[in-house]
């Protein structure tokens, strides 16, 4: 596996705390043997949050990832690192109807308050809807009570104690509200990162995000028709 002649990178910020969004176009030299390759191999429900199911992506692309842009993100992150590595990286596919989320599956999440932990999620689907990517990659939000973005350790007990006292409060998502589409009440959408056939972005983990999920989004358990993507965690091993 190897990466595309034309990778392009490019940076963004959001938000007030200007969090760094790295974004990797034409990835992978061939994406479509990675499509190939979750047709094959076995998707499991492994996560009581993540609403689809998951199967560990081939180790040639655990390889490719790091071995070719550890050093890009050490330093475009400012991580306090020489080597990292990958803990989590598998193909992940949505599939869970709007109807039947569970409420933190309708508000944005933080997958870690670990400071300088990344997260990479791979598009490996066309999207599908009335304007190019309308049912495609991911946004990222603030927090209305709190004003946080990120959530640190020194903000996790402030932040859950604010969701709390929102949870019997009128701006709390209906049962029937669905993925959250762009600001709400509780929430305000700082930016988005679309979700293009092989592109890779990185984000910091502690980050408030959530994976974009239209009407026109396509939940179906066929990586040649779903919402396919490979999710990675990338840690700092040592400085």
């Amino acid at each position: 596996m190897q990466l595309h002649p034309a990778l392009q990178l490019s940076a963004l910020r959001f938000g007030a705390e200007r969090t760094p969004v790295l974004i990797a176009d034409q990835f992978v030299a061939e994406p479509q043997h990675l499509v190939d390759a979750a047709c094959r191999a076995e998707f499991v429900a492994n996560s009581p949050y993540y609403p689809g199911v998951r199967a560990e992506a081939p180790a040639a692309y655990r390889q490719l990832l790091l071995g070719t842009l550890q050093q890009t993100l050490i330093n475009f992150f400012q991580l306090p690192a020489r080597t990292l590595s990958l803990s989590v990286c598998h193909f992940s596919l949505i599939t869970t109807p709007a109807a039947q989320l569970k409420l933190l599956q309708r508000i944005p999440h933080f997958d870690t308050t670990t400071p300088h932990a990344l997260a990479a999620v791979h598009y490996l689907f066309h999207a599908k809807g009335t304007t190019p990517n309308s049912a495609s990659g991911t946004a990222f939000y603030r927090h209305r009570k709190t004003g946080f973005e990120c959530i640190t350790p020194e903000r996790e007990l402030a932040y859950y104690r604010a969701l709390e006292s929102e949870n019997d409060g009128p701006n709390l998502p209906k049962a029937d509200a669905g993925y959250i589409q762009g600001s709400t009440a509780l929430f305000e959408q700082i930016g988005a990162a679309h979700g293009v056939f092989n592109r890779i972005i990185f984000y910091p983990r502690h980050l408030l995000h959530s994976g974009i999920v239209t009407a026109d989004t396509p939940l179906s358990p066929d990586p040649r028709q779903g919402r396919l993507t490979i999710s990675s965690f990338i840690d700092c091993v040592s400085g």
